[in-house]
């Protein structure tokens, strides 16, 4: 009881001390880390395992067809009128000496028919060929190199024999024709090459220039042969000396450097 009053007589000194301005000379201070309330508890397992399999997974965004290329290539097989094509296309390479590649710049129907008409006199055809079919065809053979020419709308001048000669002069007379290259006697050429080609001398005039040639050889030759034989003496007497002469001249120099 005592202990009791004491406790109570020195709480009311304390509080009108405090409330007069006086503090009491002894304070209780806490020393040590303070509490942190801020961390979360950690979650039950069930409850874990609850929210993982109820989270929520949006679905995968649907790819437009065609907007990335496709890794799994198609090849495709040629249907039946592509194979007439590339049949006919093989024919014309066999059979036709001259194959060039004209590019048609907005002709009439009337302009090509017209052109058709100039060099059909000459026997020269134009074949018509799309391009995707060429650019396959050529792809598997021995003018591949020819791909390249065949952009945009082209046509094909195809003779049996070499008259590009005749092709020119009738492409001079239609301006909407571009002349790209060819392939002539299995040579691949471009559009200078080919105008290069028509500048050549044809086959029969060189065969006529070797003949005449040859001929006046064995002309001379029968000539000499048939002259008196003290000339022919005389000739071969004098083609010796030179001979001689020409021996002499050559072993001069080498005694010199001997010397």
């Amino acid at each position: 009881m005592t202990c009791f009053l004491l406790k109570m007589t020195a709480t009311l000194c304390a509080t009108l001390l405090r409330n007069q301005g006086w503090l009491p000379l002894i304070q209780s201070v806490r020393h040590g880390s303070k509490a942190v309330t801020r961390h979360k508890k950690p979650l039950h397992i069930l409850k874990q395992k609850l929210l993982a399999v109820t989270q929520y997974m949006p679905p995968v965004r649907p790819v437009a067809p065609g907007a990335y290329p496709s890794k799994n290539k198609h090849v495709q097989e040629d249907n039946g009128f592509t194979l007439l094509l590339k049949k006919d296309l093989k024919k014309v390479f066999e059979e036709c000496k001259m194959i060039a590649v004209v590019q048609k710049n907005g002709s009439s129907a009337e302009e090509m028919l017209v052109l058709k008409h100039r060099l059909f006199k000459h026997g020269i055809r134009v074949k018509f060929f799309p391009n995707q079919v060429t650019r396959s065809f050529l792809s598997d053979s021995v003018y591949c190199n020819m791909a390249p020419l065949f952009i945009g709308p082209t046509v094909l001048f195809v003779s049996k024999e070499p008259k590009v000669k005749e092709m020119l002069s009738a492409l001079k007379a239609s301006p909407q024709m571009t002349l790209l290259g060819g392939c002539i006697d299995n040579t691949l050429l471009s559009a200078q090459g080919v105008v290069g080609y028509s500048k050549l001398p044809s086959v029969t005039v060189i065969q006529g220039e070797l003949v005449s040639g040859l001929t006046m050889l064995t002309s001379r030759t029968a000539s000499m042969l048939q002259r008196h034989p003290a000339h022919l003496s005389a000739l071969l007497q004098q083609y010796i000396k030179q001979q001689s002469l020409g021996d002499g001249i050559e072993a001069a120099p080498k005694a010199e450097e001997a010397t």
